[in-house]
C-alpha cells in the first residue's frame, strides 16, 4: 500500500474541513491492523494576527467520518483494520522533506531504512534541510542523508521549554 498516495487522497477530502493530512502510518497485524492518520489545520494566510488554534477532538471526529466514508467507497486497504485519526501531538511525526524544513533547529529522532556510518537510529538537532537533503547534528558530528532514506522520524519534545520539567540550575551540580 502506498501511504503517500493515500495521504494525498485524504488531503483532498480534508481540505473542505480546513484540515490537512500530515501523513499516514499503516501497522499490519494478524488480528487487527491500524491505519493512523495525522491531521493539522490548513495554514492560515501569511500576516494574519489570529492566534493559531490546535486540532481538536471535533476536528478529529469530522475527519474520521469523512475518511471512513471515503475508505468504505474506495476500499484501498484489504482486510480488517482500525482507523485512528489524531493531531500530531508534541512528538510530531515528520513524513515529508517540507515537514523536516519546518522542524529545522529542533531535536529529532530518525530511523533510517539502511545504516549510515553503521547507524540506523539517530537523535540530534536538525541542522539544515535543503530540498530533499537533510543534515543532522548528533554526537558531535554531522550526519547527511536524503529524505528518501528515512523510514520514520519524530520531533523530540523539549520538556523544559514546555514547562513539564524543571529548569536546569545555573552552574550545574555542586558538591
Amino acid at each position: 500500500m502506498d501511504t503517500q498516495a493515500l495521504a494525498q487522497r485524504f488531503s483532498e477530502v480534508l481540505a473542505d474541513l480546513g484540515l490537512e493530512c500530515l501523513g499516514v502510518e499503516f501497522t499490519p497485524s494478524q488480528g487487527q491492523s491500524t491505519l493512523r492518520v495525522y491531521l493539522d489545520l490548513l495554514e492560515a494566510g501569511e500576516g494574519t494576527s489570529e492566534e493559531r488554534r490546535e486540532v481538536g477532538i471535533e476536528d478529529c471526529e469530522k475527519a474520521s467520518r469523512e475518511l471512513s466514508a471515503l475508505l468504505d467507497v474506495e476500499d484501498p486497504i484489504p482486510g480488517h483494520y482500525v482507523l485512528e485519526v489524531s493531531s500530531p501531538g508534541i512528538d510530531r511525526p515528520l513524513f515529508t522533506a517540507a515537514q523536516f524544513r519546518k522542524a529545522a533547529g529542533q531535536e529529532v529522532k530518525v530511523l533510517l531504512k539502511v545504516p549510515l556510518e553503521g547507524r540506523r537510529r539517530l537523535r540530534g538537532k536538525l541542522a539544515v534541510v535543503e530540498g530533499e537533503h537533510i543534515s543532522l547534528e548528533a554526537e558531535g558530528r554531522i550526519f547527511e542523508f536524503d529524505h528518501g532514506q528515512v523510514e520514520s522520524a519524530r520531533v523530540v519534545p523539549d520538556w523544559v521549554a514546555l514547562g513539564y520539567a524543571p529548569q536546569p540550575k545555573p552552574g550545574g551540580r555542586k558538591k
